[in-house]
């Protein structure tokens, strides 16, 4: 699998990113197969977090034993900086781990959200003067995102951000003008991008059966997924993407990253 280095941490970053969101219902016993099936194709970059159900639990008994294999980012979602302290403790015990590579601001999608974060995002930096982590960031999900982490980037010493970048959410005018100026920010200042929501369709239908476990409708067609990967992939500036949150549909993103070729300006409008 394709490599790129990940801005200024200077990991060269498997173009995917496991993402732990789908461990969200496992046990230990259930994630172990495909843990050790993401390693073995190559992906070295964890992404997880206390909020995605049991990953924390279910992964943690897996990773001391590659360790030296992995970067890991994880998040937090608090505001009080005395509960983001606790929380990183308690993801660090889970996961086996005396410090991450990464500890991020997570789901961060508005200036007001920035605001009420402010004393997480200190406590966060604080962590990483401390060595808990090396390098911290800022995500968000929602239309807002690009926005509040590009300002992110003006108040904070963030090392990498991490929204969605797909071709839906391209073709609005105004997130996707908000996209570029991040990503034009990003690279002056040698920030890490990753990207999330690569294989959305869409949102799920009021009532909808949901036949898989990510918030979002993700596509499932395996032509149509790895053109959302090639999507985000090929976007100048990204450097990988998150897997979706679904063990299902982890090979089919597994095997596009590992075929991904670049899109040309032309097909991604």
């Amino acid at each position: 699998m394709e490599t790129r280095r990940l801005g200024r941490t200077g990991h060269e970053s498997s173009v995917a990113v496991l993402g732990a969101a789908a461990f969200w219902p496992a046990t230990p016993e259930d994630a172990e197969a495909p843990f050790t099936a993401a390693l073995a194709a190559g992906v070295n970059h964890l992404d997880i977090a206390p909020s995605y159900g049991n990953a924390e639990l279910a992964i943690g008994p897996h990773v001391p034993a590659v360790r030296d294999r992995l970067f890991i980012g994880c998040k937090t979602m608090r505001a009080n900086p005395d509960g983001v302290r606790a929380q990183l403790e308690e993801s660090l015990h889970r996961l086996g781990c005396d410090a991450f590579d990464l500890y991020q601001l997570h789901a961060v999608t508005s200036l007001d959200e920035l605001d009420r974060r402010a004393q997480a995002a200190e406590a966060v930096l604080q962590a990483r003067d401390e060595g808990l982590c090396r390098f911290v960031g800022i995500t968000g999900h929602d239309l807002g995102a690009p926005a509040a982490h590009a300002e992110g980037l003006r108040r904070y010493d963030f090392d990498t951000v991490m929204f969605p970048v797909n071709p839906r959410m391209w073709a609005e005018p105004q997130y996707r003008a908000d996209a570029e100026a991040l990503l034009a920010a990003a690279a002056e200042r040698d920030v890490g991008v990753m990207a999330i929501k690569a294989g959305a369709a869409r949102p799920w239908a009021e009532g909808a059966d949901r036949w898989a476990t990510t918030w979002y409708e993700p596509h499932d067609d395996a032509t149509a997924l790895a053109r959302g990967i090639e999507f985000a992939l090929s976007v100048d500036g990204v450097h990988a993407f998150c897997t979706p949150g679904d063990v299902a549909l982890l090979p089919r993103a597994l095997d596009a990253a590992a075929r991904c070729t670049p899109m040309a300006s032309a097909e991604r409008e």
